[in-house]
C-alpha cells in the first residue's frame, strides 16, 4: 500500500465503516475518526481542543481551522507514520484541499479515496431491517440475517429493537443528504485519479478480500 492516507466514502448502510475496520487491522494503521479525536482534544483540553469545547458549548459548529488543526495533531503522532485512515473527514472540498496540501507538505502524496457505492434499494433494506438486542447488543436484519424467533434475540432471549430513525421516509431524506454533500467531494477526487470505486452489493467478506487485494498491489 503505497498511498499514507485512505478516505472512505459511502452512504448510511454501505459498509464503510466495517471495511475501513477490515482494512485498519489487515495493514496495522489507525482509523482515524474526527469525531473520536475532536473529544479526545477537548478532554486533554489541548489549546484546539479548548477551541473547539467553546464553540460546541456555545451550540456553534466547529471551524474548520481548529477541526483541520486537530486532524493533523492527530497524524503527525507516532502510529500514523506507516499510514492511516480517515473517518468521517474530509467533508468538503475546503477540507478534502487541507488534506492534499497537508501531505503533501509532509512528502507523503495525495490520498487513495475508496467509494463504496451501493443500490439505494438494498442500502433501505440494510436500515429497515435492522433490529438490535436490548440485552447484548447484537444486531440482527430481517432480511438478511433474522432471529430464529421473531423479535427476539438468539443469544440471551432479550427483545429486539427498532430504531424509531430507521423508518424508509428517514432514511431516504439521509440518502439524499449525503449524496448533496458528497457529490463535490467525489468528483474532486475523481478530477484527481485518486478515486476508487467499490462494488458495494457483494457480501462484506468478499468487498474486504477485493480492497485488501487492490490496496495491496495499489
Amino acid at each position: 500500500m503505497r498511498a499514507h492516507a485512505l478516505i472512505f466514502l459511502g452512504a448510511p448502510g454501505a459498509g464503510k465503516g466495517t471495511q475501513a475496520r477490515e482494512v485498519a487491522r489487515h495493514f496495522t494503521i489507525p482509523q482515524v475518526s474526527t469525531g473520536d479525536i475532536l473529544r479526545e482534544a477537548v478532554k486533554r483540553q489541548t489549546p484546539l481542543g479548548l477551541a473547539a469545547k467553546a464553540k460546541m458549548e456555545a451550540g456553534a459548529l466547529v471551524p474548520d481551522e481548529v477541526v483541520c488543526g486537530i486532524v493533523e495533531e492527530r497524524i503527525d503522532e507516532t502510529d500514523c507514520q506507516k499510514g492511516f485512515i480517515l473517518d468521517g473527514f474530509p467533508r468538503t472540498i475546503a477540507q478534502a484541499q487541507f488534506v492534499d496540501r497537508m501531505l503533501q507538505a509532509k512528502g507523503r502524496g495525495l490520498p487513495q479515496v475508496l467509494d463504496i457505492e451501493v443500490d439505494e434499494d438494498l442500502l433501505l433494506k440494510r436500515l429497515t431491517g435492522r433490529r438490535t438486542c436490548s440485552v447484548c447488543g447484537e444486531i440482527y436484519n430481517v432480511h438478511f440475517n433474522p432471529p430464529k424467533a421473531e423479535g427476539i434475540c438468539d443469544k440471551d432471549g432479550g427483545k429486539l429493537l427498532y430504531r424509531a430513525d430507521d423508518n424508509e421516509q428517514t432514511i431516504r431524506q439521509r440518502l439524499e443528504a449525503y449524496h448533496k454533500q458528497t457529490s463535490a467531494l467525489i468528483e474532486f477526487y475523481r478530477a484527481q485519479g485518486v478515486l476508487h470505486e467499490v462494488e458495494g452489493n457483494n457480501d462484506p467478506a468478499a468487498i474486504a478480500k477485493g480492497l485488501l487485494e487492490f490496496l495491496s498491489q495499489a
